[in-house]
């Protein structure tokens, strides 16, 4: 697979569909740090770009979209489809919660929510693709989907990223898939993971993908049982490290990243930089260390 072809493309493909989201450094955290502010993207999430990417490569169906989601990447398939004029059909579990379901609601995508965990609304996804003929699009486990996603890292890093390493909350791993895909092993990417939601974790110790049970404060946006096989391959390939946060420590980081910079963040968009603020990545002395920001669709939501 030529990943870099294929992120480049993307990146033409939905240039004007996405927000060019912003980068700021901060000291307010242990060490100095650089973050990359992707909640500010459409709907709250990075999942924009691979969604986006996926409609716009095209063909798709009469039937239109279906897709499975914790919430966040249901919300960008639905607001990209909107924006392009393509019926969605969007499958949530109930532990989603409140706010994402009623993010979903307001683009008029059609929504049905399952009761039980992400695993769960798939299945229903799948029936009804099979049923439907709706094209479906993979929250993370498809080229189209990591190829958006990994134009988050092209433009970061024309942006004049200067970090040694960056730290990534992994789920299904289509973040971390597209960052990897791109860099190539130019930059070392650490994968943060919580310790109740640690599918690539149990995975590299195992060699080879499991699934694991999900809960936790962040398992509505990083609950996958198993990691994607995109995913899985790239850390193999790169021997990408990954570490393992508490709860309490991913709520301890998105209170930070609020009282030090107001910036209002979901537990999975705290997740990496609660690696940090924890100690459970510890930099060398003199690393230069970027964290990414990624989801900004806490339950409840504060202004409902």
């Amino acid at each position: 697979m030529d990943w870099t072809a294929e992120i480049e493309t993307a990146a033409a493909r939905i240039a004007g569909h996405v927000v060019v989201t912003p980068v700021m450094h901060s000291a307010s955290f242990g060490v100095p740090v650089q973050m990359k502010l992707e909640q500010t993207q459409h709907t709250g999430s990075f999942k924009a770009r691979g969604a986006f990417n996926t409609l716009l490569a095209g063909p798709v169906p009469e039937a239109g979209v279906v897709a499975a989601s914790g919430g966040n990447h249901g919300a960008a398939v639905a607001h990209a489809a909107r924006a392009l004029g393509y019926p969605a059909h969007i499958f949530v579990p109930e532990m989603a919660g409140a706010s994402k379901i009623a993010l979903i609601e307001r683009t008029g995508a059609a929504l049905t929510v399952v009761p039980g965990e992400y695993a769960d609304a798939l299945d229903m996804a799948r029936r009804y693709e099979a049923e439907r003929g709706a094209m479906q699009i993979h929250a993370y486990d498809a080229v189209g989907t990591v190829a958006g996603q990994g134009t988050l890292m092209r433009e970061w890093e024309a942006q004049g990223l200067d970090a040694d390493t960056i730290l990534i909350a992994v789920g299904g791993g289509g973040l971390i898939g597209g960052a990897l895909a791109w860099l190539q092993g130019r930059r070392k990417v650490v994968a943060v993971e919580p310790m109740t939601c640690n599918a690539l974790s149990a995975s590299v110790r195992a060699g080879r993908r499991v699934e694991v049970p999900v809960s936790g404060v962040a398992a509505n946006a990083l609950g996958s049982r198993s990691v994607g096989e995109i995913c899985f391959s790239l850390v193999q390939q790169q021997a990408t490290p990954v570490v393992e946060v508490t709860d309490g420590a991913i709520v301890e980081a998105q209170k930070a990243l609020w009282q030090a910079h107001r910036q209002l963040v979901e537990p999975a968009g705290a997740t990496a930089l609660a690696a940090l603020m924890s100690g459970a990545y510890v930099p060398a002395r003199g690393e230069r260390v970027a964290v990414l920001v990624c989801g900004a669709n806490p339950a409840p939501d504060p202004l409902a």
